[in-house]
This record gives C-alpha cells, sequence and structure tokens, in this order.
C-alpha cells in the first residue's frame, strides 16, 4: 500500500491566503449580514488567510479600519448596509489610507453603485450569493 509519503506533491497546492513569505493576509470583513460575515470568514480561513476584525456597518468598519492599520492587507466590504452604506464607508477609508485594497461585496441590480465604488477606489466586486471559487479568485487578483 502507497503511503502520503510515495506522492509527495499530491494537493500540495500553496493555500491562496498566504503571501509569498508564507504569512497569512489579514482581512477585515465589513457587512451588515452576520450569514454573509460568516460565509466570508468560512471561505477565506479554509484557505489560510486571517480574519483580523469583523464589522456590522461602515461606521464600526472606518473604527476598525483604523484601529487595526497598518496590518490589513484586505477588506470586503458591503455596498447595502445600515448607518453608513458601503461606498461612503470607501471613501472615508480610502481618504486615511489611499493605498488600501478593498473589494465591494454587491447583490445583482447594483451595478451603478459598484461602477460608482470602482471609480472611488474599490479594487474589485463580488456579486451575491457568493461563490468560493469567485471570492477566492477575485481576493487573490487583488493581492497580487
Amino acid at each position: 500500500m502507497k503511503a502520503n509519503a510515495d506522492f509527495p506533491t499530491l494537493n500540495k497546492k500553496r493555500p491562496d491566503g498566504l503571501n509569498p513569505a508564507g504569512i497569512p493576509y489579514r482581512v477585515l470583513i465589513i457587512d451588515d449580514s452576520i450569514f454573509i460575515r460568516k460565509q466570508i470568514s468560512q471561505i477565506l480561513s479554509s484557505e489560510g488567510f486571517e480574519i483580523a476584525g469583523e464589522a456590522g456597518d461602515g461606521i464600526e468598519g472606518i473604527e476598525k479600519y483604523k484601529n487595526l492599520s497598518p496590518g490589513i492587507d484586505l477588506v470586503t466590504l458591503d455596498i447595502t448596509m445600515p448607518r453608513m452604506d458601503g461606498v461612503t464607508t470607501l471613501e472615508h477609508i480610502i481618504r486615511f489610507d489611499p493605498e488600501a485594497k478593498i473589494v465591494m461585496i454587491s447583490a445583482l441590480g447594483k451595478q451603478d453603485l459598484v461602477k460608482q465604488a470602482i471609480l472611488a477606489g474599490a479594487r474589485n466586486y463580488i456579486i451575491k450569493p457568493l461563490d468560493r471559487k469567485k471570492v477566492l479568485e477575485r481576493l487573490t487578483a487583488v493581492l497580487n
């Protein structure tokens, strides 16, 4: 019987969540939906990303970003949230840190807001419902 040692390269893909030095990328998740935050967290954690923090609205998200900065490599940001929408939140974070890497999360039918977010500095976007493969593709493209 063959052992794993007989197939050293089998399933040895480097996790998407590690930078070239092998250190996990740190992500801040800003979304008013606990379900979506949990879903993003599970997708990213399974690939070695570190969830540095979560926020339930834009105001809390800006505070967390400022408190955790410069230790945030990436932000996922919902477009539609109470208290402060995602585009306004994006503008505040970009003003604080012009190099921030932010990926917008949007429901179908919000194309105008997505365009506005891209023009304001978002690096990419993901459409709900979340697809694991698409989430990882879009986030790693922004990081690389």
